[in-house]
């Protein structure tokens, strides 16, 4: 039991950092197919492909394929609307004048805005001095990567205001979401928010004017761009996200926002010969603190309970032992299972 135990844990620790350098390496991948495919045509063509995935495996996976009452079809539209759609059409647009590892950084606060929101919108929700102070933390964050010039609005700024509005866009929507009834199985609830995002997605392009999909020029750079993004990072990034989430907690798959942005900046740097300065670091280290805030009483009692663990681990000399077995045949280092 213990040999299955510690393998089981090493796969879900082998997935989180898969799922971190996937979903870092896409931002990345979204500027290099910027380069050829309109921003929010780019997004829309994403989710038409990840939504289509994740449909076929809702008819192969669930017994109910798509929505049936109003009240979940309003669910799907309410997330399409602004988790898939309004976000990722304000991504995609600020990528084009941002860096990779910014990119990423920036939403990495939708964590943080999450529970702000919810603080507002859901009586039963908390917030307290230490999320109010990490909100604070985090805003600093993103001023500080935006590093504003006074005297000029430059790409820098205007591409970090709009990815800042996609966290906002999503972390709202996320609350919203949480607040309307709906029993869909997840991988179906999933695959229509896509396809209605998507479709949302499809009419602000026209709307906007962008470029007709007829005038794209199909490079192999911007083919392999798509289908990593709506395979490798939508659809496949989403079921290892959530068997993680499942098996972790929301605490702790949280965390893998923050190591995305290590692997935007590394794939930014190594591929895209992108910069990162020091205002860059500095913000995405506000806004860790600021995570930790907000997460304090979670991140606070998991560290008592780990303590609380090493020092059974420990003998009257100090000595560390591991997997010391117990009288009863089992072992003397129990876990919080």
């Amino acid at each position: 039991m213990k040999f299955v135990s510690n393998l089981s844990a090493n796969r879900d620790a082998l997935l989180f950092v898969a799922l971190a350098f996937v979903w870092g390496t896409s931002f990345m991948a979204i500027k290099a197919g910027l380069a050829e495919l309109p921003p929010v045509l780019f997004a829309a063509l994403r989710y038409d492909v990840a939504g289509v995935l994740l449909l076929a495996v809702a008819l192969w996976r669930t017994d109910r394929w798509r929505p049936g009452t109003r009240e979940e079809w309003t669910l799907v539209a309410v997330g399409g609307l602004l988790v898939i759609g309004l976000h990722f059409g304000l991504l995609f647009t600020g990528q084009q004048y941002v860096t990779s590892a910014t990119g990423a950084i920036i939403l990495s606060t939708t964590p943080m805005l999450t529970p702000l929101f919810a603080w507002l919108l859901l009586p039963d929700e908390g917030l307290g001095l230490p999320g109010m102070l990490g909100v604070l933390f985090g805003l600093a964050g993103v001023v500080a990567v935006a590093n504003p010039d006074p005297s000029v609005l430059g790409g820098q700024f205007i591409g970090v205001g709009l990815m800042f509005l996609a966290a906002v866009s999503f972390a709202f929507g996320a609350v919203l979401t949480k607040r309307l009834p709906g029993h869909l199985p997840l991988a179906t609830t999933q695959a229509w928010t896509m396809l209605l995002g998507a479709g949302f997605l499809h009419v602000l392009h026209v709307v906007l004017g962008e470029p007709a999909l007829s005038t794209v020029a199909w490079s192999t750079d911007v083919l392999l761009s798509l289908g990593y993004l709506a395979v490798v990072a939508g659809a496949g990034g989403f079921l290892v996200y959530f068997h993680l989430l499942d098996r972790l907690g929301p605490t702790e798959i949280s965390l893998v926002n923050y190591a995305v942005p290590v692997f935007a900046a590394l794939s930014g740097w190594a591929l895209l010969g992108e910069t990162i300065t020091t205002a860059t670091v500095g913000g995405f280290a506000l806004i860790l603190v600021g995570f930790a805030l907000m997460k304090w009483n979670a991140v606070f009692g998991r560290v008592v309970r780990l303590e609380a663990r090493l020092a059974r681990g420990y003998t009257a000399k100090n000595v560390y032992v591991p997997d010391t077995p117990a009288r009863d045949g089992g072992h003397g280092y129990p876990s919080d299972d």
